[in-house]
């Protein structure tokens, strides 16, 4: 079956964050796709649907079963069941939870920024300390400043990674990955991986779970996972927490508990097995147009633009460019993507994400969501030319 993402429905006045939070303009910023759902989801949903009652939800054994057949046939991850993994709402409420168990108020929890905002109220409401240490931008991609991440963790309790890795688009390779284990066991420091982006994965840049790295790094760790991001279905909410020692899981179970957070929703379970089940498809078709539309802004940008620099896109949806080229004479760097993004939504109706709200590292970059029509794409890619030359020039 061919599934067609050149059209979309109208989300404007349907209680859209992306497209009614800031109405008249064109939203290519919070992480969710303009793309209808895949229709086996779909039909899946309608039938239960159609049962008429929505009460409290089991999590039924081929639900635990659809999770680890996906895995072990995607991404080469064996042995998820039942009993290393907990459900639970979402990836922000797992790897909440995961920093409430592993932690006490005053732990400093280690992020590598640029990394997604919603880590730091997380860290923050768990009564812990964000440490920081910033990956290294050369101009043109990022990698990790490994003599830091090790100064670091000699400081640091746990370790919360997004893999792979938003805003920067990098998709951990298993040899980095491999060394960043290798530092966090020296200083014995917790592993909370955030693996909501994994299926977004592009050509050359395969997606490694954490949980297939050698046993004496699992043991000290929980992968956090979800359809959710890859479907399109975040607003119906379901993930998994894994941990492969059973005390480990005992505690983000508790923890999930004394957050509130445990119990599922009654159309994720259905949209996590149908989706699993059925949606590979879907996904690839879904994979391989995010590529050409990856390419198509970098190329547009390239030629009309050349003075952004357009990361290159291993992975997510989510391209990150450096603005810093439309700074002007004598203009501080603080404060200049905030200051950006609010004149591109007032000039030429374009909303972005505005890269200070990923932390320091992120000033003067801006986060490009790709999951639309490239119709739309181009559209959004027209109007930030017209607003980057506008603002260079005021």
């Amino acid at each position: 079956m061919t599934y067609n993402f050149d059209r979309c429905p109208d989300r404007r006045g349907s209680e859209s964050v992306k497209w009614d939070l800031y109405p008249g303009t064109l939203p290519l910023w919070v992480a969710d796709m303009d793309f209808p759902i895949a229709p086996e989801i779909q039909q899946a949903l309608q039938q239960r649907l159609n049962h008429g009652v929505f009460g409290y939800e089991l999590v039924p054994d081929d639900y635990f079963t659809a999770i680890g057949q996906w895995f072990a046939t995607r991404h080469g991850w064996e042995g998820i069941g039942r009993e290393n993994i907990v459900p639970t709402t979402g990836v922000i409420a797992a790897y909440s939870a995961a920093i409430k168990a592993m932690t006490v108020p005053g732990d400093k929890v280690m992020v590598m920024t640029p990394c997604y905002n919603a880590f730091f109220p997380a860290i923050r409401n768990n009564k812990c300390i964000q440490l920081d240490c910033p990956l290294l931008y050369d101009g043109k991609s990022y990698i990790i400043d490994w003599d830091l991440l090790e100064q670091k963790a000699a400081q640091a309790k746990v370790l919360l990674l997004c893999n792979p890795h938003n805003p920067a688009g990098r998709v951990w390779t298993r040899e980095e990955l491999l060394l960043v284990a290798g530092i966090c066991q020296r200083n014995n420091v917790f592993v909370i991986s955030d693996e909501i982006h994994c299926e977004l994965t592009f050509p050359g840049h395969d997606y490694t779970p954490w949980a297939t790295l050698p046993d004496e790094f699992v043991q000290n760790s929980v992968s956090c996972i979800s359809p959710t991001k890859a479907f399109n279905i975040a607003g119906i909410q379901i993930a998994n927490i894994f941990a492969k020692d059973p005390a480990i899981l005992a505690k983000m179970d508790r923890a999930l508990n004394e957050n509130e957070c445990c119990d599922v929703n009654v159309f994720g379970v259905t949209a996590l097995k149908a989706a699993y089940n059925q949606g590979g498809p879907w996904l690839d078709q879904l994979r391989n147009y995010l590529f050409h539309n990856a390419r198509t802004v970098a190329c547009f940008l390239e030629d009309e633009l050349p003075q952004v620099n357009v990361l290159p896109l291993e992975g997510t949806y989510l391209m990150w460019i450096d603005c810093r080229g439309a700074l002007r004479e004598g203009e501080s760097l603080e404060g200049f993507s905030e200051r950006f993004g609010k004149f591109l939504q007032e000039k030429v109706q374009l909303t972005l994400s505005v890269g200070s709200i990923y932390g320091a590292a992120g000033e003067g970059f801006m986060r490009v969501n790709i999951a639309c029509p490239r119709s739309r794409l181009l559209d959004g890619m027209q109007r930030f030319i017209v607003g980057f030359e506008q603002y260079k020039n005021a």
